[in-house]
């Protein structure tokens, strides 16, 4: 009797200790209060760990004290297992950075729990460079990329189940680099003197099956903050993710630079080469058939595990089923790589389903809906470094980001789409373009970066038609900047204004997740090559990456079509129509006309747009990605007829002055003097755009190589001129938009030539003292026949500045 009585109290008390989480991982010992000094010195447990600390279990066990501080269990099954850390900022502040709370501050990085001695270090673990554990050159490769001991931490006790227990405080409030929000530029740029320990604290703690997360504040000292500077004090929320990594690594799929897809990349020693080869997979998520014999079979088959997303329990109720059908707009692409439902777009569990249910469990994808005024959507991904497996994606979606589609919308697509002529959208249309925002961010998290040449794909009057967009949408790429449909004009009824997911989409994730169970990596790659190979040149299957400098036109952002010009021109068209309209598109009884302004100079930003679109052909290149086996070049110059054309564009719809623009009906309702001073600086951004040095010896490159069928620096000048200063011709004094267009050239070319910038390739400085020759002596003709009025003294001024810039050179 009473054994039983004892064994029946010795369960409930086992049971009562048992945290809900704590399933991942069995207890090895039964719980018992160390009382005792240790054999190996160590504290009794008790003397550690009271009764009143709270305590986390997970991943690994965490022990919150009253104080404040925080110990970690770490016990001899995970010591030396590899476990991912993403550092992501929780709360910032104005100004920080792009992005707003939410953004990771550091590239996710592998660690791994060492014992050494009575200490647990922490190492950080590189993947840069691996080779095959069983290779001969593994030791040597351990070996030449030592792990770095990132913190050494004094093992303070062990567990009833054996974990060794540690102080972790320090790791969340010193300036630990590894998982710090700060980098170099941004300590530098914000005069950040040092972190402020006493003002840094750990805030909360959760523990789940597969990670732990730790939320901590930290305040550092800074003389040059972006936000709140007289209080000369930054404090950042940071958030630590602990994520345990898969036990069997997922097959990798190489990378290949004909398709997009993030990537990681490793410098592998194991490879039977004569050098280190570089080596890169893609990220993407692991998809296995549940009925493999079917799959072979050519039937779809359901994954065994599906990409699931819920939706955030904060987003309105009434947006949610237009983000899921974003997600789930996603499933017939799947289907292509043989899947049905692969991806399932859910409400979250209520606390009657699921009470453990949290968005921070890394066992759920979660699109996360954020108030913050931020006008944006980012589709980030976690994935493991050694295989590029994607293990967990939360999407940000930011409240404001429908004030960004309802900009987007109006002003690309009022002219011929009545139902975007308001300030405020029919909760249908504005459910429309959530889907496609949705849509798009899905798409990041399964690998897929911007493919910004797909819109290139499509001819410009094929925009035009109801048939063919209703088919295949404004690109072939939902991943493509091209948003909504400018090109089509009030008489084009019934054509489609969005985009959508389309052939490249359904092709790329059929390259990426179509799944081979019988064939090794080598034949695979064979196979996945020749699917590439198969569709040649085709531009809508092309991949054009995004660039931070346009070198290849056809891969730009916010474009639509084959031919800037004719879409530029439909553009301005549309924008035209818009500007009078402004005033009755955007009334509201009662309100001010902050809508109108704001609006008003959304149109002067899509101007801007379609004048960049044509002008970054100057110097262009045509960029088709290409591997041994396949014909034809990799790179080919946009033709000198082209460059030229699409200048004369710039020229007829930018430099000269745009007087529709100057609406009087909407300038007196809203200027503030700033309007037509921003019109010009637009101007003067497209000259300044034009004249980069970059572009100017990207020109000089093109010439040496291609020879006189190349548009010269020389003769680009020539034509700059003849559109600029065409009042010479005229005789007529120039207004002050041309006056500022002139003076920004004749300076620029003065800077060409200063004596003291010897960085300016020599042809530029030859090019650019031949245009200012070539003005001098058109003035000195001009002033000789005019000699009295405004454009005298105009002609004067003009050649007494070339003069100095000569006359110093």
């Amino acid at each position: 009797m009473k054994n039983i009585f004892f064994a029946g109290v010795l369960l409930i008390l086992i049971l009562a200790d048992i945290d809900t989480f704590a399933q991942k991982r069995k207890k090895k010992n039964k719980d018992k209060d160390n009382t005792e000094q240790s054999d190996n010195g160590l504290k009794p447990f008790s003397k550690v760990i009271s009764a009143e600390d709270s305590v986390h279990t997970g991943l690994f066990t965490i022990y919150e004290k009253k104080d404040g501080k925080i110990f970690f269990g770490i016990d001899e099954d995970l010591l030396n297992k590899e476990i991912l850390v993403v550092s992501r900022i929780s709360a910032t502040i104005r100004n920080f950075n792009f992005g707003g709370a939410g953004m990771k501050s550091r590239p996710q990085q592998v660690i791994r729990w060492e014992k050494q001695n009575d200490n647990i270090l922490l190492r950080s673990v590189s993947y840069n460079s691996v080779a095959d554990n069983d290779h001969p050159i593994y030791e040597s490769v351990r070996n030449n990329n030592f792990e770095p001991i990132i913190k050494s931490f004094e093992i303070e006790t062990i567990s009833s189940d054996s974990s060794y227990v540690f102080d972790a405080t320090s790791l969340f409030t010193e300036d630990i680099n590894l998982i710090g929000p700060l980098d170099d530029d941004q300590r530098k740029e914000f005069g950040i003197k040092k972190l402020d320990g006493s003002r840094s604290f750990i805030k909360r703690i959760k523990g789940f099956p597969e990670n732990v997360e730790v939320r901590h504040v930290l305040t550092y000292e800074g003389t040059k903050l972006p936000d709140n500077k007289l209080s000369q004090s930054l404090s950042l929320e940071m958030n630590q993710s602990f994520i345990e990594l898969p036990e069997i690594p997922m097959q990798k799929r190489n990378y290949d630079p004909r398709v997009g897809f993030f990537s990681v990349r490793q410098y592998d020693y194991g490879v039977d080469e004569q050098r280190a080869e570089t080596k890169r997979f893609i990220t993407r998520w692991k998809l296995v058939p549940k009925d493999v014999q079917a799959y072979k079979n050519g039937e779809l088959s359901e994954p065994v595990k599906p990409i699931v997303y819920y939706i955030d329990p904060a987003t309105p109720e009434k947006w949610r089923k237009y983000i899921k059908q974003g997600v789930e707009d996603w499933q017939i692409a799947f289907e292509k790589a043989g899947f049905k439902n692969a991806i399932i777009a859910k409400d979250p569990p209520s606390k009657e389903e699921d009470p453990y249910w949290s968005p921070e469990d890394v066992r759920y994808s979660v699109i996360r809906y954020v108030s913050n005024p931020i006008q944006n959507a980012m589709g980030p991904h976690v994935h493991d470094p050694r295989t590029g497996e994607i293990l967990e994606s939360d999407i940000i979606w930011y409240h404001n980001v429908m004030n960004l589609l309802r900009n987007w919308y109006f002003i690309q697509t009022a002219a011929a789409n009545p139902e975007a002529r308001k300030v405020k959208f029919e909760d249908e249309v504005m459910g429309k373009l959530i889907r496609f925002v949705s849509a798009h961010e899905v798409g990041h998290t399964l690998g897929l970066p911007h493919n910004m040449g797909s819109s290139y794909a499509y001819p410009v009057d094929s925009l035009r038609s109801p048939e063919f967009t209703a088919k295949m949408g404004t690109a072939p790429s939902i991943m493509d900047y091209a948003r909504f449909n400018y090109i089509a004009q009030p008489e084009d009824k019934g054509v489609s204004f969005l985009p959508k997911i389309g052939p490249y989409d359904f092709h790329s994730i059929e390259w990426a997740y179509r799944y081979f169970p019988d064939t090794d990596q080598k034949r695979q790659n064979e196979i996945l090559n020749d699917w590439l190979v198969d569709k040649g040149d085709s531009l809508i299957y092309r991949y054009g990456p995004q660039q931070r400098n346009i070198i290849d036109p056809t891969s730009q952002t916010e474009d639509l079509g084959n031919d800037p010009v004719k879409a530029g021109k439909y553009g301005i068209a549309n924008l035209k129509k818009i500007v009078p309209k402004l005033p009755e598109w955007t009334f509201e009884e009662g309100e001010d006309y902050s809508q109108l302004e704001e609006l008003y100079n959304q149109v002067i930003g899509q101007w801007r747009r379609y004048l960049f679109h044509s002008a970054n052909n100057v110097g262009g290149v045509f960029r088709q990605p290409k591997v041994f086996g396949q014909e034809g070049p990799m790179f080919v110059p946009i033709s000198k007829s082209r460059q030229k054309s699409t200048l004369n564009f710039v020229y007829e719809n930018g430099f000269k002055t745009p007087k529709w623009l100057i609406n009087k009906d909407v300038l007196e309702k809203i200027d503030d003097h700033d309007k037509v001073k921003r019109i010009s600086s637009v101007q003067l951004s497209v000259l300044r755009g034009l004249m980069n040095e970059d572009r100017l010896e990207r020109m000089i490159d093109l010439e040496s190589k291609h020879g006189d069928d190349q548009y010269s620096v020389n003769e680009f000048f020539i034509d700059l001129e003849e559109s600029l200063f065409e009042e010479f011709n005229s005789r007529n004094n120039p207004d002050n938009f041309r006056q500022a267009l002139q003076m920004q050239y004749i300076n620029t070319l003065a800077k060409f030539i200063d004596a003291e910038n010897d960085s300016t390739h020599l042809k530029i400085k030859v090019a650019a003292t031949a245009a200012l020759n070539r003005l001098k002596d058109d003035l000195s003709v001009i002033n000789r026949q005019v000699t009295r009025g405004n454009f005298s003294d105009y002609g004067n001024a003009l050649q007494r500045i070339i003069n100095i810039a000569l006359k110093e050179n």
